[in-house]
């Protein structure tokens, strides 16, 4: 038989015990870990226009982008689900960007806390 009529390899060997004390206790600290990518990207200000034919846009900060991504900070509520519309210069013009909130919630750290920040990730068209 040639190594041309081998069949696929079966799945790997490794096999997870999730029951093991020492991966539960390790999966126990990481639970209140949270990613914020917030740091790798210069913040930018942005104004957002909240539904589809909203005309008065309200400041709020561009903290993270890719393609697809937006993350913004805010100091007021979005209902996740809400489109909204990012409007900012970038190279001496403005560019606007849809999107839909997917996520949000109370910024975490300090400094977030003292001015009410609020985080947003917007999936974008």
């Amino acid at each position: 038989m040639s190594h041309y009529n081998k069949p696929p390899p079966g799945p790997s060997g490794n096999v997870v015990n999730w029951s093991d004390p020492h991966l539960e206790s390790l999966l126990r600290k990481t639970e209140s870990w949270s990613l914020d990518n917030r740091g790798v990207f210069t913040p930018i200000p942005c104004e957002l226009h909240i539904g589809w034919g909203a005309s008065l846009g309200k400041a709020a900060t561009l903290v993270f982008e890719r393609e697809g991504v937006m993350v913004v900070e805010a100091r007021f509520i979005i209902p996740q689900g809400e489109q909204v519309r990012v409007d900012r210069v970038q190279i001496g013009a403005l560019r606007s960007t849809w999107g839909t909130v997917v996520e949000g919630r109370e910024g975490q750290r300090a400094e977030d806390r003292a001015n009410g920040i609020q985080v947003y990730w917007l999936h974008t068209r």
